[in-house]
């Protein structure tokens, strides 16, 4: 086990890499401290759930909504937790936005940390602080920045994940290579998905890189006014799309990546081979770089991203793999980008 600690704003955030669930019982007070989970993480690790209390949801993006916060705290309520007790998000990336959101608000505040069960979740969603829920299409609408005590990392619950989620979190590496790390970049080139699974020292330190640089970016700027909203890179569009279509969020943000690279070639001199070069990596990784869709309708939603400023979008666009940056396109410019260009 690797620990490694980040200051934040409000508090120092502590990652247990390459863990065992086993030690969260050393982190916390098990008798005060209820685990949020789906109904698939239930199912796949009673043993390792045993003696704890918990509350279990049904899975998926659908029930990322405030109704479901509200039926969470009305068991809260139900079973007597108090400003003392602790929540422990156990999943997925909608496991960890709504439990670090119920933390957020439930009687002002409790302390809580997460055990992502996903690569997605353990390289992006998990970590940062961001929690919150959709409203209807709307990703991600409400919610809070607030930051976990720590994160625990056990890769062996990775061991169940289905193979179309292991390629959601291929997506988001990608999107960190091209923002702010070539080499990580052509390391995934270098690779794929079975290599990467098959070799477990590779496995921990690309998991490794990617909590480095997500987590150096929001130690830089946690509330999101300059550095971090590279992080957004391919999620305007995918987020446009992704419940309106149903679509897993790695495939929507490959879609969104692949749109802002085509942007970034119109107006921001990203070179044409380079782009080659990110879809020919997001199609080893299983990756979609082709969708049709209503381009006025995603328009439309993609209006109302929280990265709109007045009549202007802040898109994340590439200079080149490793280095992007935030321009402001105006909504007139970027609506003709989105129908004519795309």
């Amino acid at each position: 086990m690797k620990e490694l600690k980040y200051q934040f704003s409000k508090r120092e955030v502590t990652y247990y890499l390459d863990a065992e669930f086993s030690y969260l019982e050393n982190l916390v007070d098990k008798s005060n401290t209820v685990l949020i989970l789906d109904e698939n993480v239930a199912g796949f690790y009673k043993e390792k759930l045993e003696d704890w209390k918990t509350i279990v949801i049904p899975p998926g993006e659908a029930y990322k909504q405030q109704s479901t916060v509200d039926a969470i705290i009305l068991q809260l309520i139900k079973i007597g937790a108090d400003r003392k007790t602790f929540l422990v998000g156990v999943g997925g990336g909608v496991i960890t936005d709504m439990t670090g959101y119920v933390a957020s608000v439930y009687m002002r505040g409790v302390q809580f940390a997460f055990v992502p069960t996903t690569l997605l979740s353990m390289v992006d969603a998990s970590i940062g602080g961001k929690n919150g829920v959709d409203v209807g299409i709307y990703k991600n609408l409400v919610g809070t920045i607030n930051q976990p005590q720590f994160i625990l990392f056990d890769y062996s619950l990775l061991q169940t994940l289905p193979e179309a989620e292991w390629i959601n979190g291929c997506a988001e590496m990608i999107k960190h290579g091209c923002i702010k790390d070539a080499g990580l970049f052509q390391l995934l080139e270098e690779n794929n998905l079975s290599s990467i699974q098959s070799n477990t020292s590779l496995f921990a330190s690309i998991i490794e890189r990617n909590v480095t640089i997500k987590s150096d970016v929001v130690k830089n700027d946690e509330f999101e006014n300059g550095e971090r909203r590279l992080l957004n890179f391919g999620h305007t569009l995918a987020h446009a799309i992704e419940n309106s279509y149903q679509l897993p969020h790695g495939q929507a943000v490959s879609i969104g990546m692949v749109t802002a690279a085509t942007i970034s070639e119109e107006i921001n001199n990203f070179n044409s081979v380079d782009k080659e070069r990110l879809i020919k990596v997001l199609e080893q990784y299983h990756l979609t770089t082709h969708f049709s869709f209503d381009k006025a309708k995603a328009f439309e939603t993609l209006v109302m991203d929280k990265k709109r400023a007045g009549n202007a979008m802040n898109y994340v666009l590439l200079k080149r793999i490793g280095e992007a940056e935030v321009k402001s396109i105006p909504l007139v410019q970027l609506k003709d980008l989105v129908l004519q260009i795309i």
